[in-house]
């Protein structure tokens, strides 16, 4: 029997899942989740064997990153509208195992849950077809932890006491990220940071945090979806559905 945990602050929409789910065999719905803090708590309790997370603003690579570690024998399946390509690519180096349309048929909502409990891999022709066009930049682990801070909102002296370096070396670091990453200044690195960080869903300063508080982890990579001169967009996927893309992990 799989043990399924969704966590949505959806519930009309959430009630819909759970109604399917239970009527499907082989599922054991869990005490559904509405806040991330529940779910973390819910999964500290007992480790589920599938965690189907609906992507809230709540939801960010550092949540990615810190439920990974909190239970590495469950599989993650994001539930989404739609997600920017980076962010995307961001979760599958995470180990997030598959990537579910909200608008699909509830068929194919259960055969997605099916496929990665068997071992398998979720991710859409569509989604997968983005990432050809993008532009992947390898960070050390230095160089990812300074653009997070950044798009933070966190100054060069604040980013020098979280890190214990100088003032001088955060400068030496963003002129040659500049120059590595193809941007111009602080303000368009710090974008593309929060696209590979976060979901987009709120403005900027309402997603920083300050010095002092926990820094998001660090990125090992940056993804650019576009050229830095086009407006960039989340992938909506298109209708009637095409191909899946699954395979053994």
């Amino acid at each position: 029997m799989t043990r399924i945990l969704l966590y949505s602050d959806e519930p009309i929409l959430a009630k819909g899942l759970e109604s399917v789910l239970r009527q499907a065999e082989g599922f054991e719905l869990l005490p559904t989740c509405n806040s991330v803090t529940g779910l973390m708590e819910q999964v500290a309790e007992g480790a589920p064997d599938l965690v189907l997370m609906d992507l809230t603003p709540e939801v960010t690579f550092a949540v990615l990153s810190d439920m990974k570690h909190a239970m590495m024998s469950s599989k993650i399946v994001l539930w989404v509208n739609n997600i920017s390509t980076e962010l995307a690519f961001q979760a599958m180096g995470l180990g997030v195992r598959g990537i579910l349309r909200k608008t699909l048929p509830t068929d194919l909502q259960v055969k997605c849950l099916q496929k990665v409990q068997a071992g398998e891999l979720w991710f859409e022709k569509a989604l997968t077809d983005s990432f050809l066009c993008a532009r992947r930049v390898a960070l050390t682990q230095r160089e990812g932890q300074l653009v997070s801070l950044l798009s933070q909102g966190l100054k060069n002296k604040e980013i020098a006491t979280t890190l214990m370096i100088s003032e001088g070396t955060v400068k030496v670091y963003l002129s040659r990220l500049f120059q590595k990453v193809g941007v111009k200044d602080r303000f368009e690195l710090a974008l593309f940071g929060l696209k590979n960080l976060t979901t987009g869903q709120l403005p900027v300063a309402e997603k920083g945090h300050r010095a002092g508080a926990s820094p998001m982890p660090g990125l090992r990579s940056l993804v650019l979806e576009k050229p830095m001169d086009r407006a960039e967009a989340p992938t909506r996927f298109p209708t009637p559905v095409r191909p899946m893309v699954s395979r053994h992990y």
